[in-house]
Parts: C-alpha cells; structure tokens; sequence
C-alpha cells in the first residue's frame, strides 16, 4: 500500500498463530515440550532462500507455518530427512478462531493427508505441545448460544 501511495493505519494485534493455537488448546512454548517456537511461512518465493531446514529439525521446539498445506509434503519430507521424528505430534488447523474451526491431529508422516483434509486458510503445528491439545482444548466444547452460531453485523457509522 505504501509503495501505491495509499494511506493506512496499522493496528496491532494478535498473530493468526497465536490467535488459533489458544482457540485449538495448544500453546506454541510450554516448559516440558518446547522452549521456543519458530514461525514460517510454508508459500515462499521461488528465488527464495532455502530454509534451515537442520535448525527447524531440532526437537523441544514448535513450529508454526503459515500457508503451508500445499507444500505439507515438502515441509513433512524435509523435516525427517534433516532428524526430526515422523511420529512427531502436528495439528493443522482449519479457519483458526472462527466458530467453524477445525483441528485435525496427527504425526508429521501424516501431514500431508492432514493438509489436504484441513479448510482453509490453514495453519500447521509441529512439536510436542500438540500432545497438550486434548487436556486443554475449550473451544467449541461449550453449548453455542444462537449469537455465536450466526453473529450480528452491526453497523457503528
């Protein structure tokens, strides 16, 4: 926008990864699983570099990839060839936040069937603290009111 001329505003927030972890019960760091998480786009130039992918292999880490489901394959095949483990836990969450979210739970050798399954937009989740997601999921777990279910659109102007 800038580069065009337009004029904006930027409002902070809270990262899509952040935003659909918390709604899918999995946090991206937790001391017994992960002490650091990394995030990654999964839809990178093609001159791009390539990523480290022996660093992103590393276990006690998460990572978070952002418009990875066309490449889940790469990114799963890649990942164990550089020493990550196929049995590691990994989610892939669809339409993350929205009354409508998936969250579908897997291995990385399962990834890629689990990206093509997932709506989209989608985010994929590798590492440990994906086992936490069942002992902590709350989303969707409550009775819905019919305000959650069809949301108002009100018009403040």
């Amino acid at each position: 926008m800038a580069q065009a001329g337009i004029p904006f505003q930027v409002v902070p927030g809270v990262t899509a990864a952040a935003g659909a972890t918390a709604y899918a019960g999995i946090p991206l760091t937790h001391r017994d699983h992960a002490q650091s998480v990394t995030f990654i786009t999964g839809h990178c130039r093609p001159d791009g570099d390539d990523l480290d992918w022996q660093a992103l292999a590393r276990g006690r880490q998460t990572l978070a990839i952002y418009m990875g489901t066309v490449k889940a394959a790469a990114i799963s095949q890649q990942l164990i060839a550089h020493g990550r483990a196929s049995t590691t836990p990994v989610a892939v969450i669809g339409r993350g936040t929205r009354v409508d979210q998936q969250v579908l739970i897997g291995t990385l050798a399962q990834l890629e069937s689990l990206a093509q399954q997932a709506p989209t937009p989608a985010l994929l989740v590798i590492g440990e603290v994906v086992n936490l997601h069942h002992q902590i999921a709350w989303f969707g777990q409550q009775p819905q009111t019919e305000s959650a279910i069809s949301p108002s659109v009100v018009n403040l102007a």
